[in-house]
């Protein structure tokens, strides 16, 4: 994870300094074999009770329009999580100044962004990501869009 102020990129942003504003923050292994038990234990702790994988890349169809979606600034009122076994994403999320944090993620990086925070996502230049979704009801959520 690679995390620092859109306004300001020279200013870091640690695991504790999203932790201050409620974002969840680990790093975990790539290989099934050794999250499993970690993500299992997570579900089991946070109340999750469904689990998918999403794969975006190049050839993902209507990619332009997805990501169009995912961009728009946007909350959810139960908390977005995401476990990445390879590729790489950002997050864009909102301080409690209304700054723009930036948290560039990589395979191994689990982040859960808090219900009713203001956020979007991008794919970076890889244009590549597979990620684990994880949800607290089975209807999964929808995407409130900054007024």
């Amino acid at each position: 994870m690679n995390a620092y102020f859109l306004d300001q990129p020279e200013l870091a942003i640690s695991g504790d300094d999203l932790a201050r504003h409620g974002v969840f923050y680990r790093q975990l292994p790539v290989a099934e074999a050794d999250y499993a038990e970690s993500l299992q234990k997570l579900r089991d702790e946070r109340g999750y009770v469904q689990m998918d994988e999403v794969r975006l890349n190049e050839q993902t169809p209507n990619l332009a329009a997805l990501l169009d979606k995912f961009f728009k600034e946007h909350l959810h009122t139960d908390e977005e999580i995401r476990f990445l076994t390879d590729g790489a994403g950002i997050f864009d999320l909102r301080d409690d100044q209304d700054r723009w944090m930036r948290v560039h993620v990589v395979a191994g990086d689990l982040i859960i962004v808090p219900a009713n925070l203001h956020h979007r996502f991008a794919l970076d230049e890889q244009k590549s990501i597979v990620c684990k979704r994880l949800f607290q009801n089975t209807l999964g959520w929808e995407a409130v869009l900054r007024a």
